[in-house]
C-alpha cells in the first residue's frame, strides 16, 4: 500500500504521485460490484493555493463494473474523478461556517496519508446510489409472460349485486 509519510510536507512542496490499484484490493466496493478485476489509476498532486493553504489535486480514473440493483448483471461505470482536497491537521477545529461551505472539501490527517484509503473514499463518494442498467426487467421477468393483475377479480364482481 503507498503512503504519503507527511502530507502536509508533500502539499507544500508541490510533490507529485502517481500509481494504479487493483479493484480487488478496495475492498469496501466488493458489495456494490459485479466484478473485482481490474485497476483504476491513480494521480495526486500537492500545492498551495493563492490563500497559501495546502491542498492536494486526486485524480482517479478506470472502469468497474458496478451490480445493477434490478438484475444484479454487471453495469461498466467509468470512473473519472477529480476533486480539490484542503489538508488540515486531524485535530484542527473547523468553525460550522467552513463545514457547511460546499466549495471547500477538507482532508483531515495527522501526519501520514493512506492513498489507497483516500482513492477508495473518492470512488464511494463518486457511484450512483442505486446504479441499474436504463432498460432493465427484474429477475426472472423475461420469462414470466403476462403480468397478472392482483385486483383483476375484484374489477368482476363490481356491478354484480350482492
Amino acid at each position: 500500500m503507498k503512503r504519503i509519510a507527511d502530507a502536509f510536507a508533500f502539499a507544500r512542496d508541490a510533490r507529485v504521485l502517481k500509481g494504479t490499484l487493483a479493484v480487488s484490493t478496495l475492498e469496501r466496493l466488493h458489495d456494490l460490484l459485479a466484478d473485482v478485476s481490474g485497476e483504476v489509476s491513480w494521480c495526486i498532486e500537492g500545492f498551495k493555493d493563492e490563500g497559501g493553504e495546502l491542498m492536494l489535486q486526486l485524480s482517479v480514473g478506470g472502469c468497474i463494473q458496478l451490480a445493477c440493483q434490478r438484475c444484479l448483471e454487471a453495469i461498466p461505470f467509468e470512473l473519472d474523478i477529480d476533486s480539490l482536497l484542503e489538508v488540515v491537521p486531524a485535530s484542527a477545529d473547523l468553525s460550522q461556517d467552513e463545514l457547511e461551505d460546499d466549495s471547500r472539501d477538507f482532508l483531515p490527517v495527522e501526519k501520514e496519508l493512506d492513498v489507497a484509503e483516500l482513492v477508495e473514499d473518492e470512488i464511494l463518494l463518486s457511484l450512483p446510489v442505486a446504479p441499474r442498467h436504463e432498460r432493465c426487467g427484474l429477475p426472472g421477468a423475461a420469462g414470466a409472460g403476462e403480468r397478472v393483475n392482483p385486483f383483476a377479480a375484484l374489477a368482476e364482481l363490481k356491478g354484480k349485486p350482492n
